[in-house]
């Protein structure tokens, strides 16, 4: 693939990952633009690694609140880690079975179907935009209308239970969640996740900082799903004589992981600002509007 090419979708991602608008669904828009095939192996290779890229930015703009809210103390260190666990597991329990039953269901004459088969169809990515947006409205209004007070006093119950972190419950919501937008381009991780904590009570700073955690802790699992993937790709394609050129996939999906990881820093900043003025349901607003082009990219001009 063209350099330039990595870098234009590097930079579509790093600024979208991280922000609850589905950076997977602009991704997929851009590599439509740009003729590439969002489902084969080598693509979805370069998305996993342009997730890598962000994880670390993640990592980085994350490292002192996590120190301050995780590891502070063992205690807190064990509240988090049992939340994590927990959260994790119940995406994997949810995630893993929705994914093939939705491969099966969409392909029920091929036994070798998986559901990246769907990451190229801009009309499955439209009513995914539409469904987070419609949540992450329904979570941002329901922020703006609570009164200061409750807010307050529903602040001080939960650290008294949970520390400077979200509370079991709220964990295993913003858990099942994840695993319900796994099989989804379009269906905004982060923004999911989220609005699920802000729907369940938490803080919108304790979600945030939670939801990217557990996205620092899902990604590796991805990356060797998706690496896998490639080399049994590879594999057949060079026994039907027209191998993969594994190098350059490679080399070209590390380009994109250290593009991404720059961008990533920036679409942080970006979120905590909003997170901070409150301004949370705009995001729900963007992706509907998202949504409704999506749709016209896909039942309109045909020549996409």
């Amino acid at each position: 693939m063209p350099l330039l090419k990595v870098f234009i979708l590097a930079i579509v991602q790093g600024l979208a990952e991280l922000l609850p608008v589905s950076s997977s669904a602009h991704v997929v828009v851009a590599e439509k633009l740009l003729h590439l095939d969002p489902s084969s192996p080598e693509m979805t290779l370069l998305l996993v690694m342009l997730h890598t890229g962000t994880m670390f930015a993640v990592i980085v703009y994350f490292w002192k609140q996590w120190g301050r809210s995780y590891f502070a103390t063992a205690g807190a260190f064990k509240r988090f880690a049992i939340r994590a666990i927990a959260a994790t597991a119940l995406t994997g329990i949810i995630g893993y079975p929705l994914q093939k039953i939705i491969a099966k269901l969409a392909f029920p004459n091929a036994p070798k179907a998986q559901i990246e088969d769907l990451f190229g169809r801009l009309d499955l990515v439209a009513y995914a935009l539409f469904a987070v947006g419609l949540l992450i409205l329904w979570a941002g209004m329901k922020e703006r209308n609570a009164a200061k007070s409750e807010a307050a006093a529903d602040y001080a119950r939960s650290v008294t239970r949970s520390g400077d972190n979200v509370t079991f419950p709220q964990s295993l919501w913003m858990g099942a969640i994840q695993g319900l937008s796994l099989p989804f381009r379009g269906f905004s991780r982060s923004g999911s996740t989220i609005s699920g904590g802000l729907l369940a009570g938490a803080t919108r700073e304790r979600a945030e900082r939670f939801s990217f955690a557990l996205a620092v802790i899902l990604t590796p699992a991805v990356v060797g799903r998706e690496a896998l993937r490639l080399l049994h790709a590879s594999k057949e394609a060079a026994a039907a004589g027209t191998p993969i050129d594994l190098h350059g996939s490679i080399v070209g999906a590390l380009l994109g992981m250290v593009f991404a990881f720059f961008a990533g820093l920036a679409g942080l900043r970006w979120l905590s600002s909003w997170l901070e003025s409150g301004k949370w349901y705009l995001f729900g607003i963007y992706c509907l509007v998202a949504s409704a082009f999506v749709a016209f990219l896909h039942f309109g001009p045909r020549h996409l």
